[in-house]
């Protein structure tokens, strides 16, 4: 009972006021009160309910005793060949999809072995569940029309579609077919199963036909499922390479429903054009978080960045979703060869894509249809689907390597837009963009924007309906097959065969003869034995004989001496037993120890001879004792040989294996495992295990996440340490998708051999860890996608009899590809394994390129385009534009800047200057710098007054022309890397190039990176007329204008340049080695500039300068000399001409802070604070610490700049005074 707060006023002696029943004194309530309050206690908790909710840990193992996998299902009606383009015979969407589909399917055999579903039409009820009234009539009107020329006119006022006499009915067949499949899977009538059918359907809206789609036959199938068929979460993954966004749009708001797209999108300018398909369109309402876009921003995409895109985002979300159903709109039109993808999709890969997803939702998968237009890679890619459906093994495909820049990018966008709705999604850091961030500096720092780059109208009148499409060359065509060709010769497609099994009692006979009680005991091994049996998973078993191990089977991984030692056991006394089991790390003996050793071992082996004979596809050795603690030379912690290394082993060298995994998720980390293999490239071992920072057993740091393996060895051992207790499915999960699978599948093993302990699973006395027998199951399943199905599971640990013997079974049916239990809800996921998690990726990183996520996202709404919240991010940046930009604002609240935009904002107090209250890089995206202003105190040529603020100097214009200005954007040279980075910086064009010097980097006195000079011959023959204001850069040498390019001013040529800028995206001038009309080379806008620099201006490595316009060291400036300035003066201390400065109160000149300082030394010593730059004319005051833009500089940086350039400044402060 806590006692009553005390009296903590200073003024003790103060009294409290308080209200007169509160401070009477004497007063308590009645005895008759306290006791009425009393009764009505008691009672109330008599009448309480209390709910307590038992249920049997094992209950979801139990309940998959009846889950036996199932007939696949197709559907398809020959009659779909009908529908074709009447007046294009080369459209892409052609009867040929469908036929070549179908003949492939046949070609494999596939078909006869699938159960077959009746096709059928949709109702119109059905169809209106989706779709409009009017929709449905337009369509029905034009069944069995002959008038074609009308037929192509409705056609045209929709995007991308043809209508066939035949289209309505054929529609309806494919819609109908589709919701029969659907309903087919969630009766468990079939497994899963394929529609093989067209017209597609993901991009047919409501109202509004659209992509070759009439009518959704997806969304259609979904809303069926949730009205009818019981079902409450449906998970639907569409592939095919063009959003669907009428999917999207029909469950955008449907919690229900999670709709997860990956399509081409490239920032808008690819088809369907539409913003809502970007990645922080994640729904509304309700379904808000539940609807995902991975948008592919560049061509070429490889099999590494798909499955990036499900290891680091699908597998995690359906995982934590749980679905019960999952709907796969299933286009193949990412597939290497397809004309409209340009992707590099190999067929193989969808096989690995499907079945990853069959570990949820009990495996009720159902594959639908929709795109693919190059037909070989359709078919092949449809084919190789429609049999990892069958449960056949899935083909190998080439080992994974890093993914590329744009796909990281848009995996981190997605992971930062749903983090608050998805628990999964814990694995990057978090920084502030307003605070400094206390990250290592090895951490990367990501900035999500949405660019969006479509300049097109969003809705036409009409469309094309003829030669409207992408068509390849017949060169192109014959390289595309020819690569197929080749990649499906080499593509391994192993035959099905069954799982093999293994079990002897033999191995009972080990048993400890002092503790009848030990937990490594002969019950382990006969209970998972009884337990296959009652699953009736024997007669679906390949059944092998155990056999003994050699000693030269023996020997590729054990000393000799060691395998004597035991081989001696059977002839010792008890006591002797006794007295040699006491002198290893926990160890017992009796004198069937090696007898049952041996068998282990090798009843294994005779497991990988199964598979790898091509006599089975996968295997289960149920056998012990166990074995991944027997180290080299001795035993331990139970292990007296080490089975699981000793197959490794075998299989390199008997079998010419070249690439093992090793993985081993036993509770205790495998210390023999690690020794054995800790030098050889061959044998990939992963551990996940408890550690507790070293003090769980076997208690030693080689545990750790920073072992990585020794010598040709070295990142081919992976650690993954947890150091809680009650660590359980959603970490080992998370560990599965952020890891093993990444890793495993750079490293893409032969054959993979899993030391299955069983003693992290829940309720055993020794783990003390919570995972569940099913979730065993869906590890499984994982791993089965790699090395063409080719697991292994060899028992190690776990020692409560019941769970173990419940998790090897659901092991041995994902083996056999039934169905797995949908897991419960996942708990959120332990802080404490996250950063285990973070630690192993971080090691490892260094060794597989694949792991490129442990990155920083922000914490703050940076996609909200608050002003206020943003305003750091880009600091303060002013941009004189000049009458012309104040005559434009006062007309327009928002001009373009090419793809820039400035927001204006004409209420400014500064009178006649617009402040700009934001930057979009696009009508949807803000970048928002802070306070920008336009000011109209800048004359500006002729040249530049146009009705667009998009200025381009491509007039005549004289060569001695500069374009100039104090305000400018600027990089920390200390931390920028200049070698790959622009930044913006103020800069000068040069016209004189006998002047140019390539080594006059100028770093301005307070430490940041200042400009350089270009040519005028670097950009082209045209001209330029003088203008006060322009946005440059410096960072190798680089600068930047309105309408130029960046320039390499590490070399005269215009050839060597390393990048090119313009603040439009086709008027810049263009440079010597272009055409006038034509659009240099490399050209980059403005709006992409800040796009792709977005984190240097987070990170604070490129930031904003708005110089000072009054000083009160001003007054120190002095009339320039009658003799001028000259900018070619060396410092007067040290003679150095690379970055010099002149005072501007005694005139003399000094080198900068970066050449040798003496220009500061001479401020400081002589009380000379105001300096000018000899580089960039920008004038800098020490005393203040900041760059100074004032008329009183003016006649300095003139006289400068006329013995630069040959001309004069602009004037850029307004009316002269009068004289």
């Amino acid at each position: 009972m806590s006692s009553a707060p005390k009296n903590d006023s200073p003024d003790q002696g103060a009294p409290v006021r308080r209200s007169n029943r509160l401070n009477s004194k004497g007063r308590t309530p009645s005895a008759s009160l306290i006791a009425a309050k009393k009764a009505a206690i008691e009672r109330a908790k008599k009448a309480q309910t209390y709910v307590v909710n038992i249920r049997d840990i094992y209950q979801l193992a139990e309940d998959a005793k009846a889950m036996v996998n199932k007939p696949t299902g197709v559907v398809y009606d020959k009659r779909m060949v009908e529908h074709h383009c009447l007046w294009d015979e080369n459209y892409p969407e052609c009867p040929d999809r469908f036929t070549y589909v179908l003949s492939r399917c046949q070609e494999m055999g596939l078909l006869s072995r699938c159960k077959q579903i009746q096709s059928r039409e949709a109702s119109e009820e059905e169809v209106l569940k989706k779709h409009s009234p009017k929709q449905i009539e337009l369509l029905r009107a034009t069944e069995n029309s002959q008038n074609f020329e009308e037929l192509e006119d409705i056609s045209s006022h929709y995007d991308a579609i043809y209508i066939h006499p035949s289209t309505y009915r054929l529609s309806l067949l494919a819609a109908g077919s589709t919701i029969d499949l659907v309903e087919a899977v969630c009766k468990n009538e079939i497994q899963n199963g394929m529609a093989i059918i067209r017209p597609p359907g993901h991009h047919a809206m409501k109202s509004e036909y659209c992509g070759y789609c009439f009518f959704n036959n997806v969304a259609l199938a979904a809303q069926h499922a949730l009205d009818n068929l019981g079902v409450s979460k449906i998970l639907i993954v569409d592939w095919d390479v063009h959003h669907g966004q009428a999917t999207q749009q029909m469950f955008f708001d449907d919690n229900r429903v999670v709709y997860f797209s990956i399509h081409r999108y490239e920032h808008g300018t690819f088809w369907p054009n539409l913003r809502e398909s970007d990645f922080d369109y994640i729904g509304t309402g309700a379904g808000r978080g539940y609807n995902f876009n991975v948008p592919l921003n560049k061509t070429g995409m490889t099999n590494t960045d798909y499955l990036a895109i499900f290891h680091q985002l699908l597998l995690p979300l359906a995982s934590e979703f749980a679905p019960e159903l999952v709907l796969i709109s299933a286009g193949f039109d990412a597939a290497m060869g397809d004309e409209k993808g340009e992707m590099e999709i190999t067929p193989a890969c969808y096989a690995h894509l499907v079945n990853s997803l069959s570990a949820f939702a009990h495996g009720k998968i159902a594959v639908i249809l929709e795109g693919g237009y190059c037909l070989k890679s359709l078919a092949e890619g449809a084919a190789l689907t429609l049999r990892s459906l069958l449960g056949d093994p899935v083909p190998m495909i080439e080992s994974l390597g890093q993914p590329c820049d744009s796909i990281i990018e848009t995996i981190l966008n997605v992971i930062y837009t749903h983090q608050d709705y998805w628990q999964c999604y814990q694995f990057t850091e978090k920084y502030k963009l307003n605070e400094k961030s206390e990250l290592p500096p090895t951490v990367k720092k990501h900035v999500p924007i949405a660019p969006f780059k479509f300049e097109g109208e969003a809705k036409l009148e009409k469309y094309e309906t003829r030669n409207c499409y992408p068509v390849q060359s017949n060169e192109t065509k014959e390289l595309i097959k020819k690569r197929l060709d080749d990649l499906i010769y080499r593509t391994q497609l192993l035959a099905p065969k069954p799982v093999c099994f293994v079990y002897d009692e033999i191995m009972l006979r080990h048993q400890n003869p002092y503790d009848g009680n030990h937990p490594e005991k002969p019950a382990r091994l006969s209970s998972i034995f009884e337990k296959h049996s009652e699953y009736g998973l024997l007669e679906r078993l390949h059944i092998l004989k155990s056999r003994v191990a050699t000693k030269e089977e023996l020997l590729l991984v054990h000393k000799e001496e060691h395998i004597d030692a035991m081989e001696q056991l059977s002839e010792l006394t008890d006591s002797e037993l006794k007295s040699k089991a006491d002198g290893f790390d926990s160890i017992y003996f009796n004198k069937f120890s090696y007898e049952a050793a041996t068998v282990a071992a090798g009843s294994l082996l005779q497991v990988v001879d199964s598979v790898l004979n091509g006599d089975s596809r996968a295997g289960v050795a149920v056998v012990r004792p166990p074995g991944h603690h027997a180290e080299v030379e001795e035993p331990c912690g139970f292990c007296l040989f080490n089975s699981a290394s000793v197959a490794a082993k075998y299989a390199i060298e008997m079998h010419g294996l070249k690439r093992v995994l090793l993985l081993d998720w036993d509770v205790h980390h495998g210390n023999g495992s690690q020794e054995i293999f800790e030098a050889d490239p061959q044998v990939l071992y992963i551990s996940l295990h408890r550690y507790d920072n070293g003090s769980f057993f076997p208690h030693s740091t080689d545990a750790a996440h920073t072992v990585v393996g020794e010598g040709k060895g070295r990142g081919f051992n992976v650690n993954i340490p947890w150091n809680k207790r009650g660590i359980g499915n959603a970490e080992y999960i998370a560990a599965f998708h952020q890891i093993v699978l990444p890793i495993a599948y750079q490293f893409n093993p032969e054959l993979i051999i899993v030391s299955a302990g069983f003693d992290a699973a829940i309720g055993d006395p020794l783990g003390g860890y919570k995972v569940t027998p099913e979730a065993y199951g869906h590890f499984t399943h994982w791993l089965s996608s790699l090395a063409n199905g080719r697991v292994i599971l060899t028992l190690e640990g776990g020692y409560n009899v019941r769970t173990i013997s419940y998790a090897m079974t659901m092991c041995t049916k994902a083996l056999l590809h039934d169905p797995i239990p949908i897991l419960d809800p996942l708990t959120p996921i332990n802080p404490s394994a996250i950063q285990s998690i973070k630690q192993v990726i971080s090691v490892q990183s260094e060794f597989w390129s694949a792991l490129q996520f442990l990155v920083a996202i922000p914490s703050d709404k940076v996609l909200e385009g608050k002003p206020d919240e943003l305003i750091s991010m880009m600091g303060d940046l002013s941009l004189k534009l000049g009458d012309y930009a104040n005559e434009v604002t006062k007309s327009y609240d928002e001009k373009d800047f090419g793809n820039l935009s400035w927001n204006c904002d004409k209420n400014s107090s500064n009178g006649d200057d617009c402040k700009v209250t934001g930057i979009s890089l696009n009508n949807n995206r803000h970048v928002t710098p802070s306070s920008v202003c336009i000011s109209s105190n800048v004359s500006t040529p002729d040249s530049l007054k146009s009705d667009s603020l998009n200025p381009c100097f491509t007039s005549n214009c004289s060569d001695s022309s500069i374009v100039s200005t104090p305000n400018y954007l600027q990089c920390d040279p200390s931390t920028l890397n200049f070698s790959s980075v622009s930044s913006l910086t103020p800069n000068s064009v040069k016209s004189d190039c006998s002047n140019f010097n390539s080594s006059s980097s100028s770093v301005a006195s307070q430490g940041l990176s200042t400009p350089n000079f270009i040519k005028s011959d670097q950009l082209g023959n045209n001209s330029f007329e003088s203008s006060s204001n322009y946005l440059s850069c410096d960072s190798s040498f680089q600068v930047v204008s309105p309408g130029l390019s960046i320039m390499n001013m590490n070399n005269d040529s215009p050839k060597n340049s390393n990048q090119k800028f313009t603040m439009d995206d086709g008027a810049g001038c263009s440079s010597s080695s272009a055409s006038s009309s034509q659009k240099p080379e490399n050209i980059q806008t403005l709006s992409d500039y800040l796009a792709e620099n977005m984190e240097l201006l987070v990170g604070g490595e490129m930031f904003a300068v708005v110089p000072k316009k009054n000083c009160p060291h001003l007054s120190l400036v002095r009339k320039v000399p009658e003799t001028g300035v000259n900018t070619k003066v060396p410092c007067a201390t040290c003679s150095s001409t690379a970055e010099n400065w002149s005072c501007l109160t005694c005139y003399t000149v000094q080198c900068g802070r970066y050449i040798k300082g003496h220009m500061a030394e001479h401020s400081t010593k002589e009380g000379h604070p105001v300096v000018l730059s000899f580089s960039d004319l920008s004038v800098w005051c020490y005393g203040c610490e900041a760059y100074l833009d004032n008329e009183v500089l003016y006649e300095a940086r003139n006289a400068a700049h006329q013995d630069k350039f040959g001309s004069a400044l602009p004037w850029s402060y307004g009316p002269k005074a009068s004289s």
